[in-house]
C-alpha cells in the first residue's frame, strides 16, 4: 500500500487566497472562521492597508479583538480604525492583551482610549496600568473563573457554565470565601467527574500557591515556575483575588528577564529594540562603554609596564591575544554558570563554597590541558617557523603554557566571584556583564602573562 506524504500546511497563503478571491462576505467569514487567530495575523500583516480595512468590518469587534492579540506593533493597525471602534477592540480583548496594546500607543491616545472602554474593561484595565512594569500585578489578566465557597456540585457547575461565556481560562476554577478571600482552587476535571453528592470541600486545594500583586517580577518568578500550573492567583494585601497568570503570560515573563539578562551581559542596561532611535541606543549603551575605555587604559597601561619584557624578548607579544582571549572566555563560562545558579535563591552556603571549588576545579583541569597542548603546539612552532633554538623554544612555550594555566584558574575565579559578590551586596548579578568580566580577566592575563616572561624567562633564564 502507497504511503501518503502530507504536505506542509502554507496557511497564510491559503488565506491570502481567500481574501483577494470574489468570494461573498457571507462564505468569506464561514471559510476565515475555519483558520486560527494567529494565521489570520499572519495573513492580515501581509496585505495592504486598504486591503485591511476592507476586511475589518466584515471580521468584527471581537474577531479582530482575538486577531490583533496575535500580531507585534499592533498599534499601527489598530490605527487605522476608528478611535471609537478601537476602543470597541480593545473591550473585547483580555485585559492583559489590551494593556499590552494601550501600552504601545503615546499618552494622549491611550488616555481616551481607556475612557472609552466599558465599564468592567476600564475597570481591569486601569487596575493592571496602577502596576509598575516590574510588579507581577503588571503582568496578570482577569481572565479566570472565580465561585464561592459552599456551593454544591451542580451549582458551581452552574456558575463554571454561566462565566465561561465570557471567561475561556477554565482549566482552574478559583473559590473564595463569604468576605470575597482567596479559600483554595480546583481542578476542571475533578469538577467534571465529581458525583453531584460529593461535597464540593472535597474537591477544594486550600493550599493552592499564590503571589502578591506587588511582588518583583525576579522575585517570584522562580516560585511560579517551579509549581508548573496552567495558572496561579495575584492577590491583593488582603487576600482577594485581583487576578491571575497564566502559563502563557509566564513564559513570556521569563522570556523578558532572559532578554534582559542578556542584555546586561552584553554590557548594556536594558534589551535593545529596533523602534529605538540611535540616541536611546547610545544612551543605553554608552555607560558601560566609558567604564571600559577606562578599564581599557589601565590594561594598556600596565602591558606598558613590561614594555622591557617586550624589548628583550620580542616574540613572547606573539602570544598575548592567546592568553587574554582564553582567559576572557573562561571568564565568561563561569559568569554564565554562576547567573544561572543564583537563579536559585534558595542557595546555602555549603552550596555556594561548592560552585567556587567546582569552578576553580575546571578552570585548572582545562588550563592545565590546554597549557599542554600551548607548550607542544608552540614550542614546534617557535623552533620550527621562528628559527628560535630548540631550548629557548620550548621555555617560551612552557612560559606560555603555565601562563595561561594560571589565567585560566584565576579567570574562572573572578567569574564566580564577582557575580557572587553582586548578589551578596543585592545588586542584580546579570550586571557584572560579559565585557566587564573580560577586561578585568585581560588585566589578569597581561600580569600573569608578562609577570612570569620576566621573571622566568629574563631574570631567572636569561633569555635574550
Amino acid at each position: 500500500m502507497e504511503k501518503v506524504m502530507l504536505k506542509e500546511a502554507n496557511f497564510v497563503v491559503e488565506l491570502l487566497e481567500l481574501i483577494h478571491s470574489n468570494l461573498s462576505k457571507e462564505v468569506l467569514l464561514d471559510k476565515l472562521s475555519d483558520y486560527h487567530e494567529n494565521d489570520i495575523a499572519d495573513a492580515l500583516v501581509q496585505l495592504t492597508a486598504e486591503e485591511r480595512k476592507k476586511l475589518y468590518p466584515l471580521l468584527g469587534e471581537k474577531k479582530l479583538s482575538e486577531i490583533f492579540s496575535y500580531i507585534e506593533d499592533v498599534d499601527l493597525y489598530i490605527s487605522e480604525l476608528d478611535l471609537e471602534i478601537s476602543a470597541k477592540v480593545i473591550s473585547c480583548m483580555d485585559s492583559d492583551d489590551a494593556v499590552n496594546v494601550l501600552e504601545e500607543m503615546d499618552d494622549t491616545t491611550q488616555q481616551k482610549l481607556v475612557s472609552m472602554l466599558d465599564d468592567e474593561s476600564g475597570r481591569d484595565v486601569r487596575l493592571i496600568l496602577s502596576y509598575d512594569d516590574d510588579e507581577i500585578g503588571s503582568k496578570m489578566t482577569t481572565n479566570y473563573i472565580v465561585i464561592q465557597c459552599g456551593l454544591t456540585i451542580r451549582q458551581a457547575m452552574h456558575e463554571l457554565i454561566k462565566q465561561s461565556g465570557e471567561n475561556d481560562n477554565i482549566s482552574t476554577i478559583y473559590v473564595v470565601d463569604s468576605q470575597n478571600h482567596f479559600y483554595g482552587a480546583i481542578d476542571l476535571k475533578d469538577l467534571i467527574i465529581a458525583r453531584e453528592h460529593q461535597n464540593l470541600e472535597d474537591l477544594i486545594s486550600t493550599s493552592y500557591p499564590y503571589v502578591m500583586d506587588h511582588e518583583k517580577v525576579s522575585d517570584c518568578i522562580e516560585k511560579i515556575k517551579d509549581y508548573a500550573e496552567d495558572s496561579i492567583p495575584i492577590l491583593s494585601g488582603e487576600g482577594c483575588i485581583l487576578g491571575v497568570i497564566t502559563a502563557q503570560d509566564i513564559v513570556e515573563v521569563v522570556d523578558d528577564e532572559m532578554s534582559e539578562d542578556y542584555a546586561k551581559l552584553a554590557g548594556m542596561t536594558s534589551e535593545s529594540d529596533l523602534k529605538e532611535t540611535t540616541l536611546q541606543s547610545m544612551k543605553k549603551r554608552l555607560p558601560w562603554l566609558i567604564v571600559l575605555l577606562f578599564l581599557g587604559i589601565g590594561v594598556s597601561s600596565v602591558v606598558g609596564i613590561f614594555e622591557t619584557v617586550v624589548a628583550t624578548l620580542p616574540i613572547v607579544i606573539c602570544f598575548q591575544s592567546l592568553i587574554l582571549d582564553m582567559s576572557g572566555n573562561v571568564g565568561t563560562q563561569s559568569l554564565a554558570v554562576t547567573i544561572r545558579v543564583l537563579m536559585d535563591e534558595n542557595l546555602t552556603p555549603k552550596q555556594i563554597l561548592h560552585l567556587i571549588g567546582k569552578e576553580i576545579r575546571v578552570g585548572f583541569a582545562n588550563g592545565l590541558f590546554l597549557g599542554i597542548m600551548a607548550f607542544l603546539f608552540i614550542g614546534f612552532y617557535t623552533f620550527i617557523l621562528k628559527d628560535t633554538p630548540i631550548e629557548n623554544s620550548f621555555l617560551i612555550s612552557g612560559c606560555v603554557g603555565v601562563a595561561l594555566m594560571a589565567a585560566m584558574v584565576i579567570s574562572s575565579m573572578v567569574g564566580t566571584l564577582i557575580p557572587l559578590f553582586f548578589h551578596k551586596i543585592k545588586v542584580d548579578p546579570a550586571v557584572a556583564s560579559g565585557p566587564l568580566i573580560t577586561t578585568i580577566n585581560d588585566l589578569v592575563a597581561v600580569v600573569t602573562y608578562y609577570g612570569l616572561a620576566w621573571i622566568l624567562l629574563i631574570n631567572v633564564l636569561q633569555i635574550t
